[in-house]
């Protein structure tokens, strides 16, 4: 299944590593690797990029933080190649999501001796990017004709697990995710209350808002570790967040519901 029906699909900027990440997951496709095991490995490519930058090893910091993006990817693409969608593979990913880029953000505080406080706001403010685009490209997943609609638009009560899965799994997962995502989607559903009536997107505007997909915002911080800019990079993410306010007010003053 695809997740986007033709007409809607866009160029998602965070998506670069699509391409490596659907070759990955077809070399997987008859082998008994299952995507929570592709989940687990971009995880251990995540902790190694976690290690190079507490040894300031910064290029190979950037390289297993695009690898471990690549990797994100291939465990969505394996359960589609397989026909096995998963509530629990989704619910993992995205915590793994969010411990990595807290982790990530402490080595690089720890590194380039950023007061905690200046992490802990980057940390809100890529968490918040992250969630405006998924808020919307979910919406615009549900909107469209065949598209994926494994993600829910309001994540409020725990999803029936599908074939294959436990729902005891889910539930535990459906918790966990809830409370360390909760917040985030909170502040933007009420940023933005209305968005879910809008009956579609436009093309460009989706482009726009992929500058806040995590892929994006990993590859970033990459380039500014191999640039040497590792001290500047907690305060470029808040600042970063600027443009949530710019990408809301277009979308409430032209795709009006």
């Amino acid at each position: 299944m695809s997740k986007l029906a033709a007409q809607d699909k866009f160029l998602d900027l965070s998506d670069y590593g699509r391409p490596l990440a659907t070759l990955f997951a077809q070399k997987l496709k008859n082998t008994r690797f299952t995507p929570i095991h592709v989940t687990l490995l971009f995880g251990v490519s995540g902790g190694i990029a976690i290690y190079c930058i507490l040894q300031n090893q910064y290029y190979l910091a950037g390289f297993f933080i695009i690898l471990k993006s690549i990797i994100d990817g291939a465990d969505g693409e394996l359960a589609r190649i397989k026909n096995t969608p998963s509530y629990t593979g989704r619910y993992l990913d995205s915590v793994f999501d969010i411990i990595l880029n807290f982790l990530f953000l402490a080595a690089i505080c720890y590194a380039s001796q950023t007061s905690i406080l200046v992490a802990l706001g980057a940390f809100f403010c890529i968490q918040l990017q992250g969630t405006l685009y998924n808020y919307y490209y979910v919406i615009l997943r549900n909107k469209s004709v065949g598209g994926d609609k494994t993600s829910k638009i309001f994540e409020d009560e725990s999803p029936r697990a599908l074939a294959g899965e436990s729902q005891k799994s889910v539930d535990i997962l459906f918790k966990i995710y809830t409370i360390v995502y909760g917040g985030f989607d909170k502040i933007i559903h009420t940023m933005d209350k209305s968005a879910y009536k809008v009956k579609t997107f436009p093309n460009w505007f989706m482009t726009f808002v992929s500058l806040y997909g995590l892929g994006f915002q990993l590859l970033l911080i990459s380039l500014m570790l191999a640039m040497g800019y590792i001290e500047y990079i907690t305060a470029f993410l808040i600042g970063y967040s600027f443009f949530i306010f710019i990408l809301i007010g277009i979308r409430k003053r032209f795709f009006k519901t």
